[in-house]
């Protein structure tokens, strides 16, 4: 019998099934070592018969000690080599991070996620705002080539502004070029809900749909982690006819780094020249000017956003902020503060200050 139990179950038979593994197991040693004098092996009785004499005690303490007179140390060290040993836990499989650290800006562009192609993702925010008030409403949009209206429009100065924001992979370029191919659509619009005498119309809607490649350069740079490098072809236009439509198509180059809780968006663009002729807007870039900048830090659930742009030649310019901060799971809070040109197609050459206020379901990062 080489098996010892390792547990006895009733006070009786506790350890009756290992006295009799040691009767197998000492005998074979009794010959070559005599056992230590004790209680039962004082009288030269058989080694069976005292080791039962051992396993009949009712006392723990004493039949411990009977069995510890009658066995000898090499008996149990013997024993214990014949007792089945704990199987080795077996090593743990070394285990591979991935080669970019999960970041906002990763996760908005699925960098380093392969199967991402088609997957919707937010590009920039996404809102409602049921109460947006402007400082100065523009009864009377013009531009160079398309003077206003004679009659003007009776725009209220409270309305409610929505914007809608995506993007989705195309292709995923990343073993050939180490990029991916990407299309964003924006769409922004100013609903003149609470203006009955006009009969609630929608003052102004801007389209904007592009396509983007985009590299991950996974750099240090001014102590700014360097996750995006942009490239993308944009169009923009209110899709209105004649005097009202706006319109301008551009290229552009973004570059974007974070840093722990911070995050910034840089970029700058080249407008596409048109002939006097078709040209809505021909001195957009006056007001727009050749870039912009949006900065983002957030702290808790809260994220507070600034966009900036300012034209060099003109002086030009204009700056949105922006706060958002939780009212449930899938739901923020969002309030919104424009000031300067350009918030819209049509009121690109036009200066005001808006505040609006709802709920936000995607933002900037």
């Amino acid at each position: 019998m080489t098996g010892f139990p390792r547990t006895c179950f009733s006070p009786r038979a506790r350890c009756r099934l290992a006295a009799w593994s040691l009767i197998a197991t000492a005998g074979s040693a009794w010959a070559q070592e005599p056992a230590s004098p004790g209680p039962v092996g004082a009288a030269a009785a058989p080694a069976a018969e005292a080791l039962a004499a051992c396993a009949g005690e009712d006392d723990p303490g004493r039949r411990l000690a009977c069995f510890d007179a009658l066995v000898p140390p090499r008996a149990t060290a013997s024993l214990a080599q014949a007792l089945p040993q704990p199987v080795p836990a077996r090593a743990a499989l070394p285990t591979f991070a991935p080669s970019r650290e999960a970041s906002p800006l990763t996760n908005l562009w699925a960098i380093g996620i392969d199967d991402a192609v088609f997957d919707i993702q937010a590009h920039r925010p996404t809102y409602v705002l049921p109460v947006s008030y402007t400082s100065d409403s523009n009864d009377f949009p013009a531009s160079p080539t398309r003077p206003g209206l004679a009659s003007g429009f009776g725009w209220d100065d409270l309305e409610a502004k929505f914007q809608l924001s995506f993007k989705f992979k195309l292709a995923d370029l990343e073993d050939s070029l180490g990029a991916s191919l990407w299309a964003g659509y924006t769409q922004q619009s100013y609903w003149q809900v609470y203006n009955a005498e006009e009969s609630r119309p929608f003052r102004e809607t801007n389209y904007e749909p592009e396509l983007m490649l985009a590299f991950h350069p996974d750099r240090e740079v001014l102590g700014l982690d360097w996750r995006l490098m942009n490239f993308g072809l944009v169009h923009q236009s209110n899709g209105r006819a004649e005097l009202l439509s706006r319109s301008w198509n551009r290229v552009y180059a973004q570059a974007g780094f974070e840093k722990g809780r911070f995050a910034l968006l840089a970029r700058g663009w080249l407008r596409f020249s048109e002939s006097a002729g078709e040209d809505d807007n021909p001195d957009i870039e006056d007001y727009l000017g050749h870039g912009d900048l949006v900065l983002s830090y957030v702290a808790g659930n809260h994220q507070v956003s600034l966009l900036g742009r300012y034209a060099y030649d003109t002086g030009h310019g204009a700056v949105e902020a922006s706060w958002s901060f939780p009212l449930s799971r899938r739901v923020r809070g969002y309030v919104q503060v424009f000031s300067g040109y350009g918030e819209q197609m049509l009121d690109y050459n036009w200066k005001q200050t808006t505040v609006g206020v709802g709920i936000s379901l995607a933002d900037w990062f």
